[in-house]
């Protein structure tokens, strides 16, 4: 929106040429989210407390955690507020991407909501269904996905649809250019051609995937938000640099026209993010719930897959894909051996994994630390990929 004033009136004011330059918006972006955030942050605790909306805690989860009942929770509205208003205030909002990345996030994010919502006034710590969560995450990462697919060789949103026009007309064919190809990292001269197929499907587990995994790890205060922020920022690097013909050249990686912009909504995530850790850091005032982690595990997915750095992405969230696990070893191990020998049995002492670590004797804040610093570790490997080959 600024951007496009500034543009206006640039002719008469010189120094509004400055907006053109994605690293000012993107600092500009990161300040905005990260004000907005901390001054609507009271205002909203006090709404969500009047709503009582309080959290319902697992009976079954660390015995710690009772005095958590009734804490505020759906608190992912402040970041979500703060990404919408600065994304929207420094982004081109003419960019095809921006608009996507918005969809899936906010999409994922109405879909927390109403968990949430069916949480609290419920009382159940169940919400909705996994098979009506399911069905709704995988209508918006399809058709994410689809449109991607289209997208990748395209530079707005009327090209996008005319190639899609196109490709019925010309009988479905499955090819896609070069740089929607799987890209292996450290590796650069090697790709894999997914074509459409499996481009779509690639996508759309990495969108829905993200978005579970994200759920999955916010379970301790402080826990999930800063990994999301140092992944968040990572993928506006590369976003940066997929966007830029000069650096995708010399860094050896596919030029994607108009990718660069994302580095504003991955800034726009990092200040929303920090403003959030502000009040939610241990004690916390309030809890993100699944209307936050979902919106930005959903983000983060989509990011991903429009930069090229899917497997990148399974690297620096490295934390996320762990908990997931945890939890699926978990699952299918108690239910293999209730089967074979009449009583279930556990890998870990609980999961998700923060729990395990929990229980085995880490106070909250360790675990919380701990699990920042391996994220930090995994980011900075990730980052390793642009330059080493």
């Amino acid at each position: 929106m600024l951007l496009a004033l500034a543009q206006w009136l640039q002719a008469d004011v010189s120094y509004l040429r400055v907006f053109s330059y994605l690293t000012f918006r993107a600092v500009m972006a990161t300040i905005t989210a990260l004000l907005f955030g901390l001054v609507l942050g009271p205002a909203v605790i006090r709404k969500l407390t009047a709503m009582k909306v309080g959290q319902a805690v697992r009976r079954d989860g660390p015995q710690t955690h009772l005095v958590k009942s009734g804490t505020p929770t759906m608190g992912g509205v402040l970041i979500l507020i703060g990404i919408a208003i600065a994304t929207l205030l420094w982004a081109d909002l003419t960019n095809r991407f921006i608009w996507i990345v918005l969809l899936v996030t906010f999409g994922f994010g109405a879909i927390g909501w109403v968990d949430d919502y069916r949480k609290v006034v419920y009382k159940d710590p169940r919400g909705m269904s996994s098979r009506e969560k399911y069905f709704w995450q995988s209508l918006i990462g399809l058709f994410a996905a689809v449109y991607l697919a289209f997208s990748v060789s395209q530079t707005n949103n009327t090209h996008v649809f005319a190639t899609f026009m196109d490709w019925i007309h010309s009988g479905w064919p499955l090819t896609l250019p070069a740089r929607a190809d799987l890209l292996l990292p450290f590796v650069k001269s090697i790709s894999y051609p997914l074509g459409l197929l499996g481009f779509v499907v690639l996508t759309y587990l990495v969108i829905v995937g993200s978005s579970n995994a994200v759920n999955l790890t916010d379970g301790l205060d402080g826990l999930v938000i800063m990994p999301v922020v140092l992944v968040g920022s990572a993928l506006g690097v590369f976003a940066y640099v997929m966007g830029s013909a000069v650096y995708s050249r010399y860094l050896l990686f596919p030029h994607i026209p108009g990718a660069g912009e994302l580095l504003i909504f991955c800034s726009a995530m990092a200040g929303a993010g920090l403003a959030f850790l502000w009040y939610n850091t241990h004690p916390a005032q309030v809890f993100m719930g699944d209307v936050g982690a979902l919106a930005l595990g959903g983000g983060l997915g989509t990011v991903a897959v429009i930069v090229r750095q899917e497997i990148v992405l399974s690297v620096m969230g490295g934390v996320f894909v762990a908990e997931t696990l945890s939890v699926m070893l978990q699952v299918g191990w108690f239910k293999f051996t209730k089967r074979c020998f009449g009583e279930g049995r556990r890998v870990f002492k609980m999961a998700p994994l923060h729990h395990h670590f929990e229980l085995s004797g880490w106070k909250e804040t360790q675990v919380v630390v701990r699990f920042w610093i391996i994220t930090l570790i995994l980011v900075l490997i990730g980052l390793s990929t642009l330059k080493l080959r």
